[in-house]
């Protein structure tokens, strides 16, 4: 039995973690630390075996707990962090860990000295869609890949007044999921060109971003905005073979918004199959629909378990992590369009 707690009672908690873990019989969650206690939701059945408290020493300083999970806003989760391994407890931090690449190792460097584990929640890399693209790039079918696209778009025209901080924008709060799934295919590219925009309301955070990833003969092109209303596939795959097409993405987020948990049936369920063509080998057009692989973001705690418990290689490395960050601070800190080196 693996004992967490978390720090932060809020919709990231109760939507993208919760759910998944309390279904997971090798997990105990003990404590939820809340400095605004919430009496009504505290009570609800799910929660029953769950101590809440104002108090986070009941958290830091239980020496049954295992593992914290921070789930605060982008801007506390550096400090929060710290104050976890210097208690010696393992951590997973909700994303971005920090806006900054020095703190990072800072923390990667102090979990070391304590012997703990710290990871930040990636926990796209188990969207269905994504696992589905990976699914065809590994079969070879496509031969060489030349160029990916990848899109993930809103339309939502009004603007929600937070604090002009770059963590509170699109690219750290969706750009550190979609790099990092590139990230982890193809690792660190060569060379990245930026184009960050706050085209709503030029007093807040970035709304808007396109960043390519450029590797020898490859090109991967990443982009969000808040202001498309018309869809586009969350995936184009072009190869020397032939092209891949995937729309929509991901059902688990929209699952949980509507009530759906993991363990029910069609939780999660993609039917929009992905369209794949490509020339056989005696040059002629093949085509298929591509069933999806289903996406769960329940993995992460999985891989956490066996880190922790059995010492088992991380599901994301500390040179993945560092290399999205370190595309997304310098991204944000010149004028764009930008162009960077590695």
């Amino acid at each position: 039995m693996l004992t967490c707690a978390y720090i932060g009672f809020g919709k990231s908690t109760t939507r993208y973690h919760l759910p998944y873990i309390l279904i997971r019989q090798d997990w105990n969650v003990k404590t939820i630390y809340t400095p605004v206690r919430k009496t009504e939701q505290e009570v609800m059945p799910e929660y029953q075996n769950i101590k809440f408290t104002d108090d986070i020493n009941e958290v830091l300083k239980d020496q049954e707990v295992d593992l914290v999970i921070v789930c605060t806003p982008p801007d506390t989760h550096f400090d929060l962090a710290m104050r976890c391994i210097e208690h010696k407890k393992n951590v997973l931090v909700e994303k971005p860990i920090s806006a900054t690449s020095e703190q990072i190792r800072q923390l990667y460097y102090l979990a070391k000295q304590h012997d703990v584990v710290m990871l930040p929640h990636q926990n796209r890399r188990f969207d269905s869609c994504y696992l589905t693209l990976k699914k065809v790039l590994d079969s070879g079918t496509l031969g060489d890949i030349v160029e990916i696209e990848s899109h993930f778009d809103y339309f939502r025209p009004q603007v929600s007044q937070v604090n002009n901080i770059s963590v509170n924008g699109a690219l750290y709060g969706l750009g550190v999921h979609t790099i990092d799934q590139m990230i982890a295919l193809f690792g660190c590219p060569e060379t990245v060109i930026c184009d960050v925009r706050r085209l709503r309301n030029k007093d807040q955070p970035d709304d808007n971003f396109t960043i390519s990833l450029f590797y020898n003969d490859k090109r991967v092109i990443l982009k969000t905005s808040h202001l498309v209303m018309s869809e586009y596939p969350r995936f184009i795959v072009h190869g020397t073979k032939g092209s891949f097409i995937k729309y929509g993405i991901d059902q688990q987020e929209a699952c949980l918004k509507a009530g759906i948990m993991p363990q029910e049936t069609g939780f999660g369920e993609d039917i929009r199959a992905g369209l794949l063509e490509w020339l056989d080998e005696n040059g002629e057009k093949q085509r298929e629909y591509v069933i999806n692989e289903r996406g769960d973001y329940g993995e992460v705690y999985d891989s956490i378990y066996q880190t922790i418990k059995y010492g088992s290689k991380p599901y994301i490395s500390e040179e993945e992590v560092l290399t999205t960050i370190t595309i997304l601070e310098q991204a944000v800190s010149q004028e764009s369009p930008s162009r960077l080196y590695f």
